[in-house]
């Protein structure tokens, strides 16, 4: 059965995330965008795990569902912030952990609430080193799955630049061969991450670490498997391209942590201008946020182009909104996105539909022709970026200034 799946995002119980962060918006927005498998995300958090647990039944092994007809499937996961000090150094590494079923669950929130406090956030922040994390889980149960998230962003990152690794083994240390997958993040490809040692050897899965509803789906992975938690374990340790077909990614430029930089001086710059600056803002004379370009290089074995044998491939993508928000100039907030959206979904099945599948002749009947155009380009990787820096995210452009123009010009006609 071939499914998208989202894998890492966060509930109403996460710091800065959307009070609509429930089980029954996380159901309806997997349905508008074409996702069948969603994270619970913060099974640690006490409240939402008994959320989980009053709202969910058991649906296929290891999987579940909202009580009642709900077509979207839940796989049980959370997300832990490990700060420590390590070789010298402090580490704030992020941690993503799958897991089959409420009763280990049970148990591993039961040891972690002894280490720190679980209530104060979803995302919970435990004085505990990446490799005592995995040791706790993994001896509570062999069928959960450490995850390292979003492994290449400065601060919080187990290849991060402020405080991360250089390799899984230097973090991980014996416990490293039962780590078998990463998480790219919004601001790494997997062609930037295949170029680093443990990058080219490990699985490579994206999610959207969405902490809204609509930004579920930013990144995901799509399956050709059976429906279950056994099934989905299998494909992401064994790198099997037969079963994982893809991921959807960001442009990685449009992350907030692409080039580096210093966002109180506006300071953007490639890594080739950062070395000129000796890594110090010229601005002010602070030093730079070393952003995922930057680090890759710092790290990679490999050269640009790099491809490993039986790497899972990827398609770029950017979210109907933004495309939609370009075309007409507005906000992507604004009703007249809104609307637009809406009416594509409602004629086309969902926003993956939409942006992977539609056909031109398809979109030209259901939308705009400069909107079809559009979702073309990007599929075809036609996109100017700005890149993002320092947690400011980068700016994707699909028309020239010219062509926005001339667009301009077309839609006072409707």
């Amino acid at each position: 059965m071939r499914f998208i799946a989202d894998l890492h995002l966060h509930s109403k119980y996460s710091r800065a995330t959307s009070p609509k962060m429930d089980l029954e918006n996380l159901d309806k927005w997997a349905e508008i965008k074409g996702i069948k498998v969603l994270g619970t995300g913060d099974f640690t958090h006490p409240y939402w795990f008994k959320n989980l647990k009053d709202g969910l039944e058991p649906a296929e092994s290891g999987l579940f569902k909202i009580k009642g007809n709900s077509k979207t499937r839940f796989i049980l996961t959370s997300e832990i912030s490990c700060i420590y000090s390590k070789k010298g150094r402090v580490r704030k590494v992020h941690i993503v952990i799958l897991a089959p079923s409420f009763e280990i669950v049970k148990k591993i929130n039961t040891r972690l609430d002894l280490i720190g406090n679980l209530s104060a956030d979803g995302r919970p922040i435990l004085g505990l080193d990446a490799k005592e994390l995995a040791k706790i889980v993994l001896n509570i149960s062999e069928d959960c799955l450490i995850i390292p998230a979003h492994v290449m962003t400065p601060w919080f990152a187990v290849f991060g630049s402020k405080s991360g690794f250089d390799s899984i083994k230097e973090c991980f240390d014996d416990y490293s061969k039962y780590i078998f997958v990463l998480e790219t993040g919004l601001s790494a490809s997997p062609e930037m991450i295949w170029r680093i040692p443990d990058g080219k050897k490990l699985t490579l899965i994206s999610n959207s670490d969405a902490h809204s509803a609509p930004n579920i789906g930013r990144e995901a992975n799509v399956f050709d498997t059976e429906l279950s938690y056994p099934a989905i374990m299998e494909t992401l340790k064994s790198r099997d391209s037969q079963r994982f077909l893809y991921t959807i990614e960001f442009f990685p430029q449009e992350g907030k942590y692409h080039y580096d930089g210093h966002r109180m001086c506006n300071i953007s710059l490639s890594p080739e201008e950062t070395k000129k600056y000796n890594n110090i803002c010229p601005n002010c004379g602070k030093p730079l946020t070393i952003g995922v370009l930057n680090r890759i290089e710092q790290i990679s074995v490999e050269p640009k182009g790099f491809k490993p044998p039986g790497a899972i491939p990827f398609k770029s993508l950017v979210p109907l909104r933004e495309i939609i928000s370009e075309v007409f100039k507005v906000g992507v907030a604004s009703k007249q996105v809104e609307k637009e959206y809406k009416s594509l979904i409602e004629k086309l099945g969902s926003e993956f539909e939409v942006l992977l599948n539609a056909s031109y002749q398809d979109l030209e009947v259901a939308t705009l022709s400069e909107i079809a155009e559009g979702i073309i380009r990007v599929r075809q990787g036609k996109v100017f970026v700005q890149p993002g820096y320092d947690g400011v995210y980068g700016k994707v452009k699909i028309f020239s200034k010219g062509e926005q123009k001339s667009l301009s010009k077309q839609k006072t006609l409707f």
